[in-house]
Order: C-alpha cells, then structure tokens, then sequence
C-alpha cells in the first residue's frame, strides 16, 4: 500500500511540473493565443465514478498538450470510495471541435465494513486510464462539452468500453 502511495505522489509531482514548467514556456507566446482551460464534472470515463476536474494546455493554445487533475467521493449506506484522476492528453482540432487523447492513473480508494453493500474492506488501487474522445471547446470561453471512451486497466483487469461524459466551463 505505501509503494501505491508513493507511486501516485511521484505522479502528482511529475503533473505538476509538467504544468508549471507549460506555463512558463508559454509566457513568451507572442500573446495572439491563449491557453485553454477547463473545469467540469464528469460521470464515468477516468474519474471512474463521479469527479469534479480541472484541465489545462501546457502552452498559450486552444490544442496541444495538457493535463488534468480532479477527486470524486461517493458514498451508499456505509459503502465509500474516493477517486483521485490525474491524466496527460493531447488535442487535435481547430475552432470548437476536437479529438482527446490521454493516458493516466486513478487512485481508487475504497471503504466498508462486513455489513457493506458494495467494499466489505478499506482498500486503495490505482487504476490505469486512457482517453479517446470529442470535446467541445469554445473559442472564448463558455460551455464545455465531453463524451468518448475511456479503457480502464490494471494488472487484473481491462475494461476496454468503459464510457465517460462531462459538462463545464472553459475559459
């Protein structure tokens, strides 16, 4: 469990400076763009379950590189479990209209008791995600718009039609 932990530390870390090293690669863009970001909820795809998510380009773009970072909590008569998404991707497309590409891990972190529906233990895995979808994205800013597949796998398991929708603001 601790090399788990570790594990999902060392991504954080690396997520976060991807992203700030991004930033300041993109401060001497010549400023005609700028950079794409996104909050949103999203019902399946790599949060697994239900998450709230920030997404960013790397870059002052509307495409390109980027990443997101988001934390779901779910909770059905003594049954819990709390995802924590954290993903790189990369768009292609021009205006509004893309295509999604990412590839990441979830930390799945799951609670219960012997009287539990759905975890009759505590117990935390992290799950590997990708992403193929359309995305919505304005100009500007305003609604945001998700909806594809999103292939969920460990060393147990592959899901490869796990779906995922997400709703948000860009700006």
């Amino acid at each position: 469990m601790k090399t788990k932990y570790t594990a999902l530390l060392t991504l954080v870390l690396l997520f976060l400076s991807v992203l700030v090293k991004g930033q300041e690669s993109g401060s001497t863009s010549s400023g005609n763009e700028k950079r794409a970001q996104n909050i949103f909820v999203e019902l399946g795809g790599q949060g697994l379950l239900f998450t709230a998510n920030y997404d960013s380009r790397f870059s002052n773009r509307r495409d390109g590189f980027g990443g997101r970072a988001g934390i779901g909590y779910l909770s059905i008569e003594g049954d819990n479990a709390t995802t924590v998404p954290l993903s790189l991707n990369y768009l292609l497309g021009k205006g509004r209209h893309f295509f999604e590409m990412g590839l990441g891990a979830t930390l799945l972190a799951t609670g219960g008791n012997d009287d539990s529906f759905l975890f009759d233990e505590n117990n935390s895995n992290i799950i590997g995600t990708m992403s193929f979808s359309y995305r919505l994205q304005p100009v500007d800013r305003g609604f945001s718009f998700r909806a594809g597949l999103s292939p969920v796998f460990n060393k147990d398991f592959f899901i490869p039609y796990y779906a995922g929708l997400s709703l948000g603001y860009s700006f």
